[in-house]
């Protein structure tokens, strides 16, 4: 079941009086048997497989409160970490990592019979199973309490706002509020309807209004003159940005209306003066996340050897498997070389390589989160060089900028646009099918061939989307200047207009029909 369905709708008019209507350990169970239903809509089958996690997850923590042995507590993490890594990798990777052995095999001139599976990948799948893994960690770690209620447990892991395309809600942010049914309030409800509508705002009138632009661009770029195609680039960038931000703010606008408090996940990431800010912005649940569960136990900044491994290994593999790409492997060697070089020069050299090496291991780690494809991979292969380049080349560029004398207001506009030019480049390879298609679209932009408004197709389409977008940055300019959110919601007629307003415009420029949000693939 998607948000922007009119099945949906039916639900939430259903579910929304039962909810309020209800106290105690019925609403728990309503919450329960509606989350099912919501994600079972989609395929009922797959309710088994989250329903096994939370089981497993459920009895793991009940045993980790159990012993203090310390032997036993990590066999029952290993056990929740297989069980969900496992399911994961099985659904979500299999095919990826067969198809991926078999390319390797032929770069060494070598044949296999291995057979790929139809498997259906589970909606969903990475944000509950992330969400799982997190109350299971931090009850090893005695981080938080064990969660007694399986109930409402289970009403966590399967919450349906946010099952689908989260946030990812830590159990410490969201099992405490279970604690207390929440009334009806009006204030709640204003709030979390304005978000909501400002959500399907940024999903109907923005992300699905520039889609049909989009991909008629990377369906086929050799088609389109180079200006044609970098519109077509930044319509993408806002499509996602929209899409998915448009499902957080859905989701936590109906969390919000139930009574429930989620934190923001996107804080106007377009708008970063460098990628440490921009990954601080954006997908905040993922990327904090990916920080706590994964970076710093990697060592983080203070050095630490397993990423360094990791970011080897996986290094290897792409580069016999790109083996079309024969420079890789030779610049692949030098830089291993560099690196081994750099780490014996000095301790301080040292801890900076394995910083580097545990930013890079994070990036390639999450761009394989987004998709089982070498081209998500590359995505976070280029972050992970931006994260890296910043740290390299920040003081100097900054110590550029002073003796430049530049007012402080240019060189943030400077180093937005940089960041924004570089985050784009690297959407062109999460967006394309593969890395054909975004080598073509890169090529085709360099060359500047028909770089000429005349070369445009769909002026409508391209005046239509510029619009739009434009009308997305003004209301986030004076949100980030003025506090335009909160004036809203302080002042009942600023809130009466600013909700027609956004009706008016999702009816006018809206796209109904009722698309998926790209976050579901993921």
């Amino acid at each position: 079941m998607i948000f922007n369905s009119l099945v949906f709708f039916v639900f939430l008019g259903v579910f929304m009086p039962l909810y309020f209507g209800l106290k105690g350990k019925a609403r728990l169970w309503l919450c329960l048997i509606a989350s099912y239903f919501f994600y079972g809509w989609w395929d009922w089958r797959f309710l088994s497989l989250i329903l096994t996690s939370t089981l497993i997850d459920y009895f793991v923590g009940l045993q980790l409160r159990q012993t203090d042995k310390e032997k036993n507590r990590k066999r029952l993490l290993v056990l929740s970490m297989v069980v969900n890594l496992g399911f994961l990798a099985f659904f979500k990777y299999f095919n990826f990592f067969i198809g991926s052995f078999q390319e390797m095999l032929s770069g060494f001139g070598l044949s296999s019979s291995v057979h790929t599976l139809k498997i259906i990948l589970p909606v969903g799948i990475s944000f509950y199973t992330f969400q799982s893994m997190s109350y299971t960690i931090d009850v090893y770690k005695r981080k938080i309490l064990v969660e007694p209620d399986f109930i409402r447990f289970a009403t966590f892991i399967s919450f349906f706002p946010q099952l689908v395309a989260g946030p990812i809600v830590r159990a410490s942010e969201f099992l405490p509020q279970f604690q207390k049914d929440r009334k009806f309030e009006w204030d709640r409800f204003t709030a979390g309807t304005g978000q909501v509508i400002w959500g399907f705002f940024k999903k109907v009138a923005i992300a699905d209004s520039l889609a049909p632009f989009v991909d008629q661009c990377f369906a086929n770029p050799g088609s389109f003159g180079s200006l044609h195609l970098i519109i077509g680039v930044i319509f993408y960038s806002f499509q996602i940005y929209c899409d998915f931000s448009g499902y957080s703010d859905i989701a936590i606008g109906l969390a919000r209306v139930m009574g429930f408090d989620f934190p923001d996940n996107f804080k106007t990431p377009y708008f970063s003066r460098n990628f440490s800010e921009f990954w601080a912005r954006w997908h905040i649940s993922l990327s904090s996340w990916l920080r706590d569960y994964l970076y710093i136990p990697l060592g983080g900044n203070r050095s630490g050897s397993f990423g360094s491994f990791f970011f080897i290994g996986i290094g290897l593999v792409v580069s016999v498997i790109l083996t079309k790409w024969f420079w890789l492997i030779p610049a692949y060697l030098v830089g291993i070389v560099a690196v081994i070089l750099l780490m014996r020069h000095s301790e301080a050299a040292r801890k900076k390589t394995f910083t580097y090496m545990n930013n890079m291991t994070t990036m390639l780690l999450g761009g394989l989160w987004h998709g089982a494809s070498w081209a998500f991979v590359f995505w976070g292969f280029l972050h992970g060089l931006y994260l890296i380049g910043q740290r390299v080349f920040g003081p100097v560029w900054g110590k550029f900028l002073d003796k430049l004398k530049a007012p402080n207001f240019l060189q943030n506009a400077i180093a937005i646009v940089i960041v924004y030019f570089l985050t784009c480049l690297a959407w062109i390879y999460f967006r394309a099918a593969d890395f054909e298609v975004a080598s073509q679209m890169i090529g085709r932009i360099a060359s500047l061939e028909q770089f000429h408004p005349a070369f445009i197709v769909n002026a409508f389409q391209v005046a239509k989307g510029f619009l739009v977008i434009l009308i997305l940055v003004s209301i986030e300019v004076m949100d980030l200047r003025f506090q335009w959110y909160k004036q809203v919601q302080a002042i009942p007629a600023f809130r009466i207009m600013s909700f027609a307003f956004l009706i008016w415009m999702i009816a006018f420029f809206g796209t109904f029909g009722s698309n998926a949000f790209i976050y579901f693939q993921f």
